[in-house]
């Protein structure tokens, strides 16, 4: 599920050519009101019920938070916060007859004060505590809960943020295949949280050692494509 329905589409053809797995497309705006309903609709018409729900869909804005406009960043919330909320609580039923779990994809940016990303830092933080609250409350009904909180992924992420390659420091890039497999074992593992790459394993321990204003002055140094007009 996601916006772009044709490379939907080519992801379910090589799904299809790599085995006997029949993928279902269904192209949704999460940052649309009712985009959940609609998806809970069309899954209910086709008479499947979910045993995973994986939560990758997000964006981020580099940028000023008072320079960017408040209607990008609360379609950012709806998207990172709301939706996600959303589809984490809608299918625990069946989530639960099927013995299945919920993965949610954070970011290192939720361990992390993100001036000139402020609102995308925010709604991940809001996923990592969201996420550990409800794999409390979802282990007696069986219900896995893990949180993928990768570093930098060079995927379509970057144009849409413009957010420039070299913007992230070197060591902490992890290819996306790499990614989605640790957090698919992490899953499976039934652990609480995922970190790939070494570098990045590194930054959950840093609120602990430092102070928030120390990492808030060094997150803000490293951007690179400000507009200061």
């Amino acid at each position: 599920m996601a916006r772009r329905e044709t490379e939907l589409n080519a992801v379910a053809t090589e799904i299809a050519a790599a085995g006997p797995v029949q993928a279902h497309v269904v192209p949704i705006d999460l940052a649309a009101p009712d985009a959940t309903l609609a998806l809970s609709e069309a899954l209910s018409a086709r008479g499947l019920e979910p045993q995973y729900v994986v939560n990758n869909a997000g964006f981020g804005l580099l940028g000023r938070a008072d320079a960017l406009g408040s209607a990008a960043q609360l379609a950012m919330i709806d998207v990172n916060v709301r939706a996600l909320t959303d589809l984490s609580v809608r299918f625990v039923d069946s989530l639960a007859r099927h013995r299945g779990g919920i993965l949610n994809v954070a970011s290192i940016a939720s361990f992390l004060p993100g001036p000139g990303m402020t609102v995308y830092h925010a709604t991940k933080a809001y996923v990592l505590s969201f996420s550990e609250g409800l794999r409390r409350e979802l282990a007696p009904k069986g219900v896995r809960v893990t949180i993928l909180c990768p570093g930098p992924v060079l995927t379509g992420f970057q144009a849409r943020a413009n957010v420039c390659p070299d913007h992230y420091p070197s060591g902490f890039v992890r290819p996306a295949d790499e990614v989605a497999r640790a957090g698919y074992k992490g899953l499976m593992q039934g652990r609480r949280m995922v970190v790939p790459g070494m570098h990045n394993k590194i930054v959950p321990w840093l609120p602990r050692l430092l102070p928030r204003s120390m990492l808030a002055e060094s997150v803000y140094s490293r951007i690179k494509t400000w507009d200061d007009a």
